[in-house]
């Protein structure tokens, strides 16, 4: 089986030893090589391409969101995985807009960190559940924000859809959505439904750039 080949590059080597020890006991994950700075990145990609990045916002140089808008322009078939110690909404969003297909907080233990990377690596996004708060937190305000404005309902969710959209993504399965709202569980499955076919998504991360691209959130 092919492992998922990775690139680290964080400017503190005791980070990027970190990370290799909570990858050391993934059979399907390889460490392909690291670079603490985007220079030394672009001097490894001449000859190595990995299937994920794993960078760190703040790097010497160049940002980890000004290396991600390169990969994205010129290595368009290397995913990008934020992470970092910051996670303020600045952040998050332009990670997000720029092309990053995960963005987590560096206290994350070795199992997530491994699940964050086998998603990515699907083509799937992935958020540490500290940054999928915020990226919801932030779109309540801007629905509240845009109801109170006068802003097409169509686009706006009800503060009901809006607690089943953060229980689903917190993990909760539709039987314990219904007893935590008390309702029926087939109420739980007609509220999703409705809000996919409301905004036209699928997933968490659709709703982030449904987000962006209709300016509810302000980057």
């Amino acid at each position: 089986m092919k492992k998922i080949q990775v690139i680290l590059v964080d400017d503190h080597q005791l980070i990027r030893d970190g990370i290799k020890s909570l990858l050391q006991d993934a059979q399907n994950i390889e460490v392909l090589n690291e670079a603490s700075s985007a220079a030394e990145l672009f001097q490894l990609l001449k000859t190595q391409k990995p299937d994920i990045l794993i960078l760190d916002v703040s790097l010497p140089g160049m940002s980890g969101i000004e290396i991600t808008k390169v990969i994205q322009k010129e290595y368009s078939s290397i995913r990008v995985m934020i992470l970092s110690m910051y996670i303020g909404e600045d952040f998050i969003f332009n990670a997000l807009k720029a092309g990053a297909r995960g963005y987590l907080h560096k206290n994350i233990n070795s199992y997530e960190l491994i699940t964050a990377i086998e998603e990515i690596n699907k083509g799937n996004e992935y958020f540490s559940t500290q940054v999928s708060d915020i990226i919801l937190k932030s779109f309540v305000k801007k629905a509240h924000i845009g109801v109170k404005q006068g802003e097409e309902k169509e686009d706006t969710l009800t503060s009901r859809e809006l607690e089943i959209i953060k229980l689903v993504a917190e993990g909760f399965s539709n039987p314990e959505i219904a007893e935590k709202l008390i309702i029926s569980v087939r109420t739980v499955e007609s509220h999703k439904t409705h809000i996919m076919q409301k905004l036209l998504l699928n997933t968490i991360a659709d709703l982030v750039k449904f987000a962006i691209r209709n300016n509810i959130i302000e980057l």
